[in-house]
């Protein structure tokens, strides 16, 4: 089998609670049959056309000679780096797709000035750009496309040669790419982006970068038949009600990648899980964690623990890890496997799975602070080369960097969770993910990391419309130098600092305290490190 699960404790007893229903009601059937009503009558008009997930096997099988026939047209003319220019469920699939293949896929997911400009300097020569965006009008896609096509024609390339482009039927972006003669993807229109791994925004990357596809489909083909059966052993139905049927409800979700063959899935289930279930002040918070992560010895009772494992079934495993959900299988039949079960959590909690009511909150702050340029808010306070601002909650009567973590550590609630925010370049500033453990260690809570802005077009959902328990420590950082985005009146590095004040105005609007840590030199890194620790 392709799959295997196991669970105990809590988690064992929502499957035994909750299945037997969900059979009953025939759910799995009528996920696969595409019944909008599945979610109440509030969710039915965005449901009817978002399933379309459950068909993408066959509907994507007619794609993989395209791709490889392409794949084969630039090698032959000496093109072999491929760079993807996409956010949240247009760049999670295909970065866990090659990873776990071990085949090189350049992941632009950035607005930081220094990792585009790097991004773009590598091999230009020889590179290929992939632009994905389901809508078509994504500002940091749409970005990096004018950059990309900038390099091109500055180095004698044409770009209609090297520019490829994924986006569904009619959008902006395909009227304008067929028009520019790039070559056109179009992606199912009835499936959201974080349900787009096995479509094209997750097979036409990946594919050109080198991995067999074809056996991808094959492994969630392989799974097809135990997800749409109405039956106790169904995966999607067990891991549905293990995650989204704890009493009382375990509403936060470690996801631990442990030993397992497949590399970063934890990233790409967290972007499903928190922006499926995390509005009308509920959801689960997916927590990435590591083996040695503190909240795994905290015993912490709303967190519910699943560990990807090489093999569920091994004796050994369940003594060790009592109260966990196991889980192991191959890449593509555990896509679809989470893909229901995500949507099965969703009829358990209560909520619409396939609507982000709060993603666009951030997207529109930021374009009015763009718009309106105003004058950035003088810090608070400036400390070892890190200038301090934040909600008023947090700074109160603080004139330290520790003073100010404290602060925001003292007004965690007891069910709350720390959210870490960074809008830096991650392949410089790497050591910063460091702050999660060191913050999970002081608060005794669990704690997200998430690199901005790519967060904000996933778990940037959960932050705004899920419970209001967060409090939220966004990191900044000034470029070594900016980088001008052609043919816009602003710079990327004016629009990753409007991202950022962007979402903290909406964070503070919700109620939600932040602290925001500018870093102005390259000693503050480690200052920050040392007040978090």
């Amino acid at each position: 089998m392709t799959v295997a699960i196991h669970v105990s404790g809590d988690a064992k007893t929502a499957v035994e609670t909750h299945v037997p229903q969900l059979v009953r009601d025939l759910v799995a059937s009528g996920i696969t049959g595409l019944d909008p009503a599945l979610w109440g009558p509030e969710a039915e008009s965005e449901a009817s056309k978002r399933l379309g997930w459950t068909e993408a096997v066959a509907i994507s099988r007619p794609l993989v000679p395209r791709i490889h026939e392409l794949r084969e047209q630039l090698l032959a003319k000496g093109v072999n780096h491929f760079v993807l220019a996409g956010m949240g469920g247009s760049s999670l699939a295909p970065e866990v797709i090659t990873r776990t293949a071990g085949v090189e896929l350049t992941i632009l997911d950035s607005t930081d000035p220094d990792q585009v400009r790097a991004a773009v300097s590598d091999r230009l020569e020889t590179s290929a750009l992939v632009v994905s965006s389901k809508s078509g009008s994504t500002l940091e896609t749409d970005s990096q496309r004018r950059t990309y096509e900038h390099a091109f024609r500055e180095a004698g390339i044409d770009p209609a040669e090297r520019i490829v482009v994924v986006t569904d039927p009619g959008s902006p972006l395909e009227a304008s790419a067929r028009e520019a003669g790039y070559t056109v993807f179009n992606a199912d229109p009835n499936v959201g982006g974080r349900y787009s791994a096995l479509t094209a925004f997750g097979l036409v990357p990946s594919g050109l970068a080198g991995v067999d596809i074809d056996e991808l489909l094959n492994e969630a083909e392989a799974i097809q038949l135990n997800l749409s059966a109405d039956d106790d052993e169904n995966f999607g139905l067990i891991l549905g009600a293990a995650i989204g049927g704890t009493s009382p409800f375990r509403d936060k979700l470690g996801i631990v990648s442990d030993g397992t063959h497949i590399k970063g899935f934890a990233d790409w289930a967290e972007q499903l899980i928190a922006e499926s279930t995390g509005k009308d002040g509920k959801g689960i918070l997916p927590v990435v964690l590591d083996v040695d992560s503190p909240e795994l010895t905290e015993g912490l009772p709303d967190v519910q623990i699943v560990r990807l494992v090489d093999d569920a079934n091994h004796h050994h495993l369940r003594e060790r890890h009592p109260g966990e959900i196991l889980i192991s299988g191959s890449l593509g039949a555990l896509m679809l496997t989470w893909e229901y079960a995500v949507a099965v959590a969703g009829r358990l909690i209560g909520i619409n799975p396939f609507d982000q009511p709060d993603v666009e909150s951030a997207k529109a702050a930021a374009r009015g602070l763009l718009d309106q340029r105003p004058e950035a808010v003088a810090p608070a306070f400036v400390a070892e080369g890190v200038e301090v601002r934040g909600t008023d909650d947090v700074l109160a009567g603080v004139t330290t960097l520790e003073g100010a973590i404290a602060k925001l550590i003292e007004l965690l609630p007891a069910d709350g969770y720390i959210a870490v925010q960074a809008y830096v370049d991650r392949l410089e500033l790497p050591q910063l993910a460091e702050t999660r453990d060191a913050l999970a260690a002081k608060s005794k809570r669990p704690v997200t990391f998430g690199w901005g802005p790519r967060f904000l077009h996933s778990t940037g959902q959960y932050h705004k419309g899920g419970p209001a328990i967060g409090v939220f420590l966004q990191i900044t950082s000034v470029p070594r130098e900016d980088l001008e985005i052609p043919d816009r009146p602003f710079t990327y590095g004016q629009l990753i600092q409007a991202q950022a004040a962007g979402d903290a105005n909406v964070l503070h609007e919700h109620g939600r305290p932040v602290l925001r840590l500018n870093l102005t030199d390259s000693g503050a890194v480690d200052a920050v490190l040392n007040a978090v620790r």
